[in-house]
């Protein structure tokens, strides 16, 4: 988990953002410094279930809410991440909007 240390706008329109992170975190990233995306666990969000069927339970499912399925096909195709984090496990899923 990081924080962010200081914020500048630029004239462009963007903002520029000094964080900081526990090194773990920063070798997750694997060396890529490009197309990162910041989110805060404080951001309100929707709740949403993971649910176990099959023979011992062994399949695991993530519940989309059903408030946020609209537009998603059936057979979509999706990008998993897996955040290890020191107190919280994050799955990142990206889909790719062309596809849905």
């Amino acid at each position: 988990m990081g924080d962010i240390i200081s914020s500048k706008i630029r004239d462009d329109g963007k903002v520029v953002f000094e964080i900081v992170v526990d090194y773990d975190e920063a070798k997750q990233l694997m060396g890529h410094m490009d197309k990162i995306r910041i989110f805060s666990e404080n951001t309100p969000a929707h709740e949403a279930r993971m649910c176990q069927r099959g023979r011992n339970e062994a399949t695991k499912y993530f519940l989309i809410p059903k408030h946020l399925r609209g537009n998603l096909k059936l057979r979509s195709n999706a990008l998993c991440h897996k955040i290890d984090a020191k107190s919280k496990l994050l799955f990142i899923y990206i889909m790719d909007k062309s596809e849905i």
